[in-house]
């Protein structure tokens, strides 16, 4: 699914926009036991509650693609016969009423979850009938082109409020509130099945995490029978240690800096297009960056190997996951410097007398600890003043 597929989707959970009938789940304990089942009707509730529910599930489809949303894509034996395939179809067949199903996945995600505290599981069912859409993007409400019937599932941390004063009207005075069990934003759940060319694929999932570096790996594998993705945290991670362990004395700063740059103009250009695929780098790609720049062949080669070591040879890695988009850090000793995106051309590095400086262009005006501050031209420091 691309961004703009889990947007079309996402839109759907508001009240008066989606065709979920009721919302399914259990209330789990910290002991890992269930404490109780419910299945409410989303049209009978007060609509402040349901939209509540809603947003819960909602945020399942939020975060951004490849670091909290990821595709989970099943085998051809998977789909043929599959525990964890079957059981996901039986879930979306039968709209969730499954009980022999729904007590399966329930045990599944108890079993693979590690929350500490109590927990909510939540599911929902819905169809879509997917508008028609024209070429240039237009959509004919009229013109249905297909059903696409798919579930949300997540697992939501429960809360404990704080104690504070509150106002109680009956007695026209403030007391001391009682804590309450607060449900809090899910901690990573799935969507199948996938939305994919705006059409149902029984092939893929998508997986959702709220925490980049931890991607819950048995819950993973427990639900989809697969390898979680490398978290986003993880891809960083790893792709700066292969650079800097492959590279060894040719890690130069000129050479990081034009990598990276490269890498921050790329989620630009694919930002300013607006295009639909995400965007992807392949080991080839950064292969190429490394040989314009003038790094050996060697050192390339052992770039190759530890990329496919870690990465896999032909796994195409998120460049959002491995640089910051918005600002470029330079970290040396006590000092952190922070320039903003496109503009690592005001930094350079200097050896002089031996020492070595990062010599940052200041343009514009200058504060320190934000004090607006004169910097002394040449001139001014051989008259004495400023």
């Amino acid at each position: 699914m691309n961004e703009k597929e889990i947007a079309e989707i996402r839109r759907r959970y508001k009240t008066d926009k989606n065709n979920i009938t009721g919302i399914r789940g259990c209330y789990v304990n910290e002991k890992n036991e269930i404490v109780a089942e419910f299945h409410q009707s989303l049209s009978l509730m007060p609509e402040e509650e349901a939209e509540q529910f809603l947003s819960v599930l909602k945020k399942t489809l939020s975060g951004t693609w490849g670091r909290n949303l990821m595709d989970i894509e099943f085998s051809n034996a998977q789909v043929v016969d599959s525990d964890e395939h079957r059981l996901l179809m039986k879930l979306r067949n039968s709209e969730l009423k499954d009980e022999e199903a729904m007590q399966s996945l329930f045990q599944k995600v108890i079993e693979n979850t590690r929350i500490e505290g109590n927990y909510l599981i939540l599911l929902s069912f819905d169809t879509y009938d997917i508008p028609f859409r024209s070429k240039d993007g237009g959509r004919q409400f009229d013109a249905s082109s297909e059903m696409y019937s798919y579930i949300l599932c997540c697992v939501c941390p429960i809360k404990e409020s704080k104690p504070a004063l509150s106002y109680f009207a009956s007695e026209n005075a403030f007391h001391n509130r009682r804590p309450d069990l607060i449900v809090s934003p899910p901690e990573m759940g799935f969507l199948f099945p996938a939305f994919d060319d705006r059409s149902s694929n029984i092939y893929n999932a998508l997986y959702y995490t709220k925490n980049i570096s931890d991607g819950h790996e048995e819950f993973v594998n427990a639900l989809f029978g697969r390898e979680v993705p490398m978290p986003a945290a993880v891809q960083k991670e790893t792709f700066q240690g292969i650079l800097g362990t492959a590279l060894q004395e040719e890690c130069s700063f000129e050479t990081v800096q034009a990598v990276h740059t490269q890498l921050q103009e790329m989620i630009e250009e694919h930002k300013v297009n607006k295009e639909e695929e995400p965007l992807t780098v392949s080991k080839g790609m950064v292969k190429k960056m490394l040989q314009t720049y003038g790094v050996s062949d060697e050192r390339v080669q052992a770039f190759e190997e530890q990329y496919d070591s870690q990465f896999g040879a032909e796994t195409a890695i998120c460049p959002k996951n491995v640089v910051n988009a918005k600002q470029t850090e330079i970290i040396t000793g006590d000092v952190k410097i922070q320039i903003a995106a496109g503009r690592d051309d005001l930094v350079d590095m200097k050896i002089i007398d031996g020492r070595r400086y990062i010599m940052i262009r200041a343009e514009g005006d200058v504060e320190f600890g934000g004090v607006p501050v004169k910097i002394k031209t040449p001139e001014a420091v051989e008259e004495g003043s400023i």
